[in-house]
């Protein structure tokens, strides 16, 4: 592994106390408390974290895995998926294929951090450090979370979620509702806005304007195929064109979106749920974007914590050795040649780029100080690394941060796989020149604009079958794995209510490359 587990950052020598927190693997909620407030009492003074109220949450490993499966969310909806992953999550951890499921923790105020109870002492130490305090700072701090998401409304709005699907099941029947559900999920990562600011659900909103969908019935989508242009004596073809795309807001990328405005056949209820989907969708978005951050802030801020509750003597030599295992583990990163190896491990990325970062602003080398003239010999790595955390996601954080030292120590390498060449190419070497390339070739693959399919839907033949016509950019020429491609077209034709096309287009040229086809199957109406 990259770094080491050396205690380098220079601060004030830490105050003994007359007994530690806990001794053994035995806890209580009196240790519980005690333990939160002796992280906190680093977390503030020493690291300059902020977070939200803490709201800590004792669960069963089983509960834990049922929220794992629920991608997270014990408060969400039921939906099938979420029992085949508990399923899988369980068989491998009764095997011991998998890690303990330590904690999960809620972007919210108060900011909700589950731990299991089966965890000794020093894990719910760990746990809490990491949660409560890591994940909580970067989830107040950072620019995506407080562009996107509501920390005050979550909550709310995840039970109303529960409660009207619940009751769309009594009235409707759980297969209806799951078959709308299946398809809205199949279409989750094409269901976000990516660029305008958020808009805040709470409950009183929701259900308001749940009423008014009621009142309202189809109004507007009758008003929209009113629309429809006249086939004998058109004067203005393009007119009558553009003025549909302006009703349908077209092109648009959000798929979701446009089916809960715009699908001809669906009913009120079914509509709603592609907004709750959607809804959730957009949540996560910033998740996705900064997950080595994310994850390497609260392994960094654990990491600082238990050392500075080694170091005063709250922990003892056997809990802070039992710590040292769990972080090695976490940390993890495999060769490309080892046969656990599964990607870059991003607590590994993060955890390491932010020990770099501190070496920079405190020992800096004369390649530091060419390539980081801004933090190097600064001396104040918590400034920076709180910066890092507010101001930047996982794509900028690597482009700007990734040091040549890093590369070296990491073993990273850019090789080129062009289906046009009979062979691989290794694209770039440990040069100035090499590392400039191999950080942005690295800081791409978490480019979440990079990796998803960019695919819109850019018309509607509302004279003709109605068919729905998307366009795929095929960046590079890569098209779309078809199986996959033709099954999730399908829930969205199920959806429309009518056939749909894929038309994988090159953006350059404007040549298609390829079509995918889908036709509408009676299960919704």
């Amino acid at each position: 592994m990259v770094t080491s587990l050396s205690r380098s950052t220079v601060r004030a020598p830490a105050v003994k106390v007359d007994k530690p927190l806990f001794t053994g693997n035995d806890w209580d909620f009196d240790t519980i408390r005690r333990i939160h407030d002796a992280c906190e009492a680093v977390a503030g003074p020493q690291l300059g974290l902020s977070w939200y109220p803490n709201q800590i949450e004792i669960i069963t490993a089983e509960q834990m895995l049922d929220a794992y499966a629920s991608i997270g969310m014990p408060l969400f909806y039921k939906h099938w998926s979420f029992g085949k992953h508990f399923a899988q999550h369980e068989a491998g951890y009764r095997r011991g294929l998998m890690g303990l499921a330590y904690e999960i923790v809620i972007n919210s105020d108060p900011c909700i951090s589950y731990v299991m109870e089966e965890n000794t002492a020093t894990m719910q130490t760990l746990v809490i450090a990491h949660a409560a305090f890591g994940h909580n700072h970067f989830f107040k701090n950072n620019y995506l979370f407080r562009q996107w998401t509501d920390a005050e409304g979550i909550l709310d709005y995840l039970d109303f979620a529960k409660g009207f699907i619940s009751r769309c099941e009594e009235r409707y029947g759980h297969q209806a509702v799951e078959q709308v559900l299946d398809a809205a999920h199949a279409l989750m990562s094409q269901g976000v806005h990516r660029y305008p600011r958020k808009k805040r659900p709470d409950l009183a909103s929701e259900q308001r304007r749940e009423r008014e969908r009621i009142e309202h019935g189809e109004q507007i989508y009758n008003d929209l195929w009113r629309t429809l242009p006249q086939k004998i004596g058109t004067a203005r073809p393009d007119a009558a064109a553009e003025r549909r795309k302006a009703l349908l807001e077209l092109p648009q990328e959000n798929i979701l979106y446009f089916l809960e405005k715009a699908a001809p056949r669906l009913r009120p209820w079914q509509r709603e749920i592609l907004r709750i989907v959607r809804l959730v969708a957009q949540y996560f978005y910033p998740q996705r974007q900064t997950k080595v951050m994310n994850e390497g802030c609260a392994t960094y801020c654990h990491y600082r914590i238990m050392n500075a509750l080694s170091e005063s003597g709250q922990i003892t030599e056997a809990a802070y050795l039992e710590f040292l295992q769990s972080h090695t583990n976490v940390i993890r990163q495999p060769n490309y040649d080892d046969r656990s190896y599964g990607g870059h491990n991003p607590y590994a990325i993060g955890f390491a780029m932010m020990q770099d970062i501190a070496r920079i602003t405190e020992q800096p080398t004369e390649e530091d100080r060419a390539w980081f003239p801004d933090i190097a010999g600064t001396g104040d790595a918590m400034a920076v690394l709180r910066d890092c955390w507010e101001n930047y996601r996982d794509e900028s954080f690597i482009q700007q941060f990734l040091s040549p030292k890093l590369m070296r120590d990491l073993r990273l390498f850019h090789v080129v796989d062009d289906p046009e060449e009979p062979e691989l190419r290794v694209e770039a070497i440990h040069d100035e020149r090499g590392y400039r390339k191999l950080r942005r070739a690295f800081a791409r693959q978490y480019d979440v604009a990079w990796l998803d399919p960019d695919i819109e839907v850019v018309d509607v033949d509302l004279e003709g079958d109605r068919r729905l016509i998307l366009h795929h950019k095929a960046i590079n020429k890569i098209t779309l794995q078809k199986d996959d491609a033709k099954r999730v077209l399908q829930h969205l034709a199920d959806l429309w209510g009518y056939d749909v096309v894929l038309k994988e287009v090159e953006p350059a040229t404007g040549t298609v490359l390829g079509e995918i086809t889908a036709s509408a199957r009676p299960i919704f109406f």
